[in-house]
């Protein structure tokens, strides 16, 4: 099980805050230390899931060392999360696509929230699930 690295703050009139150097923009918080922990495993697993339905690559973690070096992560305590998530392993692949297909797949998926990766493992999921082709 991969274990990411957390860094929990706090400021006077807030709860605990977390967030992972790893995964920017993943922030949680808890009441309390124990809650906040508890709280960032679920928000790991919840990212990481989203990013492997989106056909995303998982990033290797970083070492306490690395975190640590960046005056920003200092200003917390650094914890261990582990990683409860199916982080399945993405492979790149090369396929032909009439440009024109492709154009299209690349504006449906931007104007609902994909990225090209993400759409094409969706559809290919949905067509799977229907058992049509």
């Amino acid at each position: 099980m991969k274990q990411y690295i957390g860094v929990i703050h706090k400021d006077a009139e807030s709860d605990f805050g977390v967030f992972f150097p790893d995964f920017p923009g993943v922030v949680t918080a808890g009441k309390d230390l124990d809650d906040a922990r508890a709280m960032a495993e679920e928000a790991l697993a919840f990212h990481v899931n989203g990013l492997v339905e989106d056909g995303e690559a998982i990033p290797e973690p970083s070492s306490l060392e690395d975190v640590m070096a960046s005056k920003d992560n200092r200003t917390g305590v650094a914890i261990l999360v582990s990683l409860k998530a199916e982080a399945k392993k993405v492979v790149r692949v090369n396929v032909t696509i009439p440009e024109d297909i492709l154009r299209q797949i690349d504006q449906y998926a931007e104007l609902h929230g994909y990225n090209r990766s993400g759409f094409l493992t969706a559809a290919a999921k949905k067509v799977m699930e229907l058992g049509t082709a």
